[in-house]
């Protein structure tokens, strides 16, 4: 497969016969033959970056290359660093799993939800545990009143192969139904 990256073409690296030239503080300076728009850009010390090469003559704008880039690759890195990704932590059960067990992991996602993760609650069946889902239901029924207060379901429960799970999400206020 080819690499191919989307890079933008400066100077003489711009194939048009003629371009329409944008200044360095963003105002027009009409469409102009390339070989002066070079001449311009070199006048003020500047690159000639096209910017919209599919227009019909292609933009280009006199800047600072260097700098631009210099520009864009700082907002990406800022970008990728204030987002973060929604983790999801996974509480896993099974159908005859004790009430005091259940009060311990139910305080234990009420911490994750107030941490602001998404919560996974699981309940896995063993052999023939299976034929009844409906234990399973009502257990993860009962985990989503109790955290009502501070979570919002996200999936309803659901089987997955040989568990049944649910997911939870932070979020104080709960859609009223009329």
């Amino acid at each position: 497969m080819k690499d191919i990256r989307k890079r933008r073409r400066i100077n003489e690296g711009i194939r048009a016969k003629e371009v329409r030239l944008i200044g360095e503080q963003g105002d027009r300076l009409g469409i102009v033959p390339l070989t002066e728009a070079l001449e311009i850009a070199r006048e003020h010390n500047l690159d000639l970056v096209e910017v919209a090469p599919d227009a019909d003559p292609p933009v280009c704008r006199l800047l600072d290359y260097g700098k631009y880039s210099y520009e864009r690759a700082k907002k990406a890195r800022e970008a990728r660093k204030s987002h973060k990704p929604a983790e999801v932590k996974e509480i896993r059960l099974r159908p005859k799993t004790g009430d005091h067990d259940i009060n311990f992991k139910v305080n234990r996602m009420r911490s994750f939800l107030q941490e602001g993760y998404k919560v996974k609650v699981r309940v896995l069946f063993r052999g023939r545990e299976i034929t009844h889902p409906e234990i399973a239901q009502e257990r993860l029924k009962g985990i989503a009143t109790d955290l009502e207060d501070v979570a919002v379901i996200e999936y309803y429960p659901r089987m997955e192969g040989r568990s049944m799970f649910m997911i939870l999400s932070p979020g104080k206020t709960k859609k009223k139904a009329s």
